[in-house]
């Protein structure tokens, strides 16, 4: 049994027009002698009206049943487009999260898959040649719903896929594949044919909203090739694979930003061992993630500890932090949500020299000031006021040489 993947975003079904245009789509991998496993996320905006319908009804919703609520709207999508599908002829029937056993764990609203009943569902396809799956969800293994988190649907596309041993994973979205950089922000931005999995992880954690990153993630560990494409056109898209010799040609493959950055200071706190496990356990324990890390050269015994968190979870962080700062005898504790992360990443940075200097230098020429500066084998990634965020990414993607040729 030849099966592949195909995943709408919310974009892609937001109307019945568009729903048409998906099922095109569809018909095209029948056409190609696969069965296919249709993954579809809410209709664009309808988590939005959920989430907001729930804090009409409590300030801070419970989030068991708060995952309860939103993940009607996956079930809306696939209703609705199991509807298309039938009238067109097609041997199809939609499947919730549940019915296709996707077990999660118990973290409400962000669960992570923890496996997938992959002969239920070939035996289900004995019977239809499509099945239309609700994305961002699962349910804990004594059957209580759960969501994903944002994005969450690319991860249910791409788990599927590798549990199923699909062919393909056919990403489909409102763009027509992977730019160089945002082409919003630089109208010179080039679409990528190809891009590895190890950047595409880079790029998904700095700010890229092509893929979520869970799903880049599984994607790599399974070995499944991603193929984004626009629902609405023809291109070919931008295939996510593994690293050959000759994508380590291209230096720098693409720059992101992200705006959803707060820094977070803790000043003057004892240079101790273990300092920092009582500063980053419990955010932790409150299940807060921590991106960069920075901590300053000791003086006089004392330190000042920096690090950026999601601006969505800066509150809570704050009032971590606060409570940290007063049983460690810390200072102050400073707080700034007016910085962004900007990064160029590329396969080609692990044999080539100078991506850093030349970061800097550049930076330096626009006169942007960094303020925290991160790196990976393959990435560099600087803090800086949010202000400069796009004159950053233009100039950085001029120095990297990827502005798209004149057109003839």
């Amino acid at each position: 049994m030849r099966i592949i993947v195909q995943k709408f975003g919310g974009t892609s079904v937001a109307n019945r027009e568009r729903m048409l245009a998906a099922l095109e789509k569809v018909k095209t991998g029948l056409s190609g002698g696969y069965k296919v496993m249709v993954v579809l996320s809410a209709r664009s905006g309808d988590t939005d009206k959920l989430l907001a319908l729930a804090r009409e009804w409590s300030p801070d919703p419970d989030p068991a049943e708060q995952d309860v609520l939103v993940s009607t709207g996956e079930q809306v999508s696939v209703a609705l487009f199991s509807i298309l599908l039938r009238d067109a002829g097609l041997k199809c029937r939609s499947c919730t999260g549940g019915q296709l056993k996707v077990v999660t764990d118990e973290v409400w609203t962000m669960a992570r898959i923890r496996s997938i009943d992959a002969e239920a569902i070939r035996a289900l396809f004995q019977e239809y040649d499509v099945l239309v799956a609700t994305g961002f969800q699962g349910t804990t293994p004594d059957g209580r719903i759960t969501t994903l988190g944002r994005g969450g649907s690319d991860t249910s596309a791409v788990a599927l896929a590798a549990a199923l041993k699909a062919e393909l994973c056919e990403i489909y979205t409102d763009v027509e594949g992977v730019f160089t950089t945002d082409p919003n922000i630089c109208g010179k931005a080039r679409k990528l044919n190809r891009v590895t999995y190890d950047e595409m992880l880079e790029m998904a954690s700095m700010g890229a909203k092509v893929l979520e990153i869970r799903s880049v993630g599984f994607a790599k560990k399974y070995n499944v090739p991603v193929l984004v494409r626009s629902t609405f056109s023809d291109d070919p898209g931008t295939l996510v694979t593994e690293e050959d010799q000759g994508m380590e040609n291209k230096l720098v493959s693409g720059i992101a930003y992200d705006k959803d950055q707060a820094r977070i200071t803790l000043r003057s706190v004892k240079d101790v061992p273990g300092i920092a496990a009582a500063i980053f356990g419990p955010l932790a324990k409150a299940n807060l993630s921590v991106d960069m890390i920075v901590q300053n050269p000791s003086r006089g015994g004392v330190t000042d500890m920096n690090f950026t968190v999601s601006r969505k979870d800066l509150k809570r962080a704050q009032a971590i932090m606060e409570d940290v700062c007063a049983h460690t005898g810390g200072l102050a504790v400073l707080y700034d949500d007016n910085v962004a992360k900007i990064s160029a990443i590329g396969v080609g940075m692990r044999n080539h020299a100078g991506v850093a200097a030349k970061t800097f230098a550049c930076l330096q020429a626009e006169n942007i000031n960094i303020i925290m500066i991160s790196t990976s084998e393959i990435k560099i990634s600087c803090i800086i006021e949010e202000k400069y965020t796009e004159l950053a990414v233009r100039a950085l993607h001029q120095a990297f040489g990827l502005d798209a040729p004149a057109q003839d």
